[in-house]
């Protein structure tokens, strides 16, 4: 059985045919480079918010940005996405060339292109407003009134049977492969119209030996070799970044507790009054109401004011520290 098995997944119609187990690593390699670099980003955003912030704040934008510009390098002059040429593949056409920095079209090079970055962006945006709705529904009873809100809400409910539909898709694709009656074990490679296949000694040679012309062409070749080995060395030390910090049972505690302590108010004696004790909100400066802690800095405002700046801003409104709304503690009193 174990022979068989083998023999499937590594025997093709044609000798220059990935193995299942090839195009599925390669297909993982930039899915765990995203998690990793998250990760990076938001240990420096929580060590200096006011320097780093941004880049947590905009880091879907920042990294789909460095990945068309990573992409499109490889495209051009390797045929292949980054992590389709660190593992030794090239993308070619239905009629197949012979070299992998010739074998895209134009059309099929833009076509990868906006495959392999935007979609991926759209689907993360897309999660994430899913997710940012039903918080919106757990806090609200209002419905719809406008025809563009009842659409927006009907694509939002369709989408998770819409994304079922794709990756049960993306499963009989793969299934087919393995038995050989599929060329792409994608359907974004199909859609592409591309295949993979692997480099060969005379693509290797034709890349290495491409005259460079001029001295700025040279310059330019040497500095694209130094991004090459510099980024797998960077994917390495990001693959072990995400693995140091995937344990399950510690992600809450390790998101909390690597957060510095916040300075205590300085001027808190100005909004209470002595006599009374009447604990004012930071954000509304009105008596608070529904006592919520944020459990990223310990601050404690009204529960409508730091629902709302937290799902608008996704920090502390006090220190600056990364917040979200699962880090709204209510707190009960004797009194109410």
């Amino acid at each position: 059985m174990a022979e068989r098995g083998a023999h499937l997944t590594s025997t093709a119609p044609t000798e220059d045919r990935p193995s299942v187990f090839e195009v599925l690593a390669q297909d993982s390699l930039m899915r765990a480079v995203r998690p990793a670099l998250l990760h990076a980003v938001k240990v420096l955003a929580t060590s200096n918010p006011a320097r780093y912030g941004f880049l947590w704040r905009m880091f879907d934008e920042i990294y789909l940005l460095l990945d068309m510009l990573l992409q499109h390098h490889f495209l051009t002059r390797r045929s292949a996405s980054f992590s389709e040429n660190f593992y030794g593949l090239k993308r070619v056409g239905a009629e197949g060339t012979a070299f992998g920095h010739l074998a895209l079209r134009r059309g099929q090079r833009w076509r990868s292109w906006l495959l392999i970055a935007l979609l991926p962006y759209l689907q993360n945006k897309l999660g994430k407003t899913l997710a940012r709705q039903r918080d919106e529904d757990d806090y609200s009873i209002r419905l719809p009134q406008s025809l563009v809100q009842k659409m927006y809400r009907a694509f939002l409910a369709a989408y998770p049977f819409v994304s079922m539909v794709w990756d049960g898709w993306i499963f009989c694709q793969q299934l087919l492969y393995v038995f050989g009656k599929a060329r792409t074990h994608s359907p974004l490679l199909w859609l592409a119209g591309v295949e993979l296949s692997y480099l060969t000694a005379e693509d290797i040679r034709s890349l290495d030996l491409k005259p460079s012309g001029t001295p700025l062409r040279s310059s330019q070749g040497t500095l694209a070799v130094s991004l090459s080995s510099s980024l797998s060395i960077t994917v390495f030390f990001l693959q072990f970044l995400e693995w140091w910090y995937s344990s399950e049972n510690q992600s809450t505690v390790k998101s909390l507790s690597s957060l510095p302590t916040p300075p205590p108010p300085l001027h808190l004696h100005s909004l209470e009054t002595s006599h009374t004790h009447i604990k004012l909100c930071l954000l509304c400066r009105k008596v608070r109401n529904n006592d919520t802690a944020l459990a990223t800095s310990g601050y404690v405002f009204c529960y409508k004011c730091i629902y709302a700046y937290v799902k608008a801003k996704h920090r502390c409104p006090v220190t600056g520290f990364p917040s979200g709304l699962q880090h709204l503690i209510k707190i009960y009193t004797p009194e109410g």
